[in-house]
């Protein structure tokens, strides 16, 4: 795919199911963690996240690619094997998966790389990734839909530097057609 359209912007995208249950991993990685089955699972990602971001800079992408890599909830708390827990940590957050606007299903971590365009090393304590679409959509040239609110914001300006907090005043989380969490992050404070 990308020996085709390296030359030309295009959109990969990547969805692995390795900390989801049914937790299943590759011979090479069973056993290879001390976290049991999860723990595999996670070094299975990493190593096909870093091969991922390898055949990039092999092939002279890196400083022309915007990536970002993220989770879609925390850790799934009831995933259990016997005695052994195949979930996550959510840290100091409360609840996970399934578990309505508890911070331990909806606060989770990204990483956004974009060497000579973006700051390295860049810790950012706000929580923007809904801002993932406007911006991608704004990269690649286009404009998002304006036949219907979209209440999402690029993130460049954030991700960059030039300003300090997320535009995103609100933030709504639905899972499926009911609204479990509303974030209101009061301008200006």
């Amino acid at each position: 795919f990308y020996f085709r359209n390296k030359h030309r912007p295009f959109l990969l995208f990547v969805y692995l199911l390795h900390v989801h249950t049914p937790l299943i991993t590759t011979e090479e990685f069973q056993g290879r963690s001390r976290h049991g089955l999860y723990g595999d699972n996670v070094e299975g990602m990493d190593w096909m996240v870093s091969r991922l971001l390898d055949v990039i800079d092999e092939e002279g992408l890196k400083n022309t690619t915007f990536i970002y890599f993220a989770s879609d909830h925390g850790e799934s708390l009831g995933a259990c094997r016997g005695n052994a827990r195949l979930g996550g940590w959510n840290g100091i957050y409360k609840g996970g998966k399934r578990m309505g606007g508890w911070e331990g299903g909806i606060h989770v971590p990204g990483t956004v790389r974009w060497p000579g365009v973006l700051p390295a090393g860049t810790v950012i304590n706000e929580q923007c990734l809904v801002g993932i679409f406007p911006t991608v959509v704004h990269l690649a040239g286009g404009a998002v839909p304006q036949d219907r609110v979209i209440g999402w914001h690029t993130l460049l300006p954030l991700l960059q530097g030039r300003v300090q907090h997320s535009r995103h005043e609100f933030m709504f989380h639905c899972c499926g057609v009911f609204l479990h969490a509303v974030r209101w992050h009061q301008k200006d404070s």
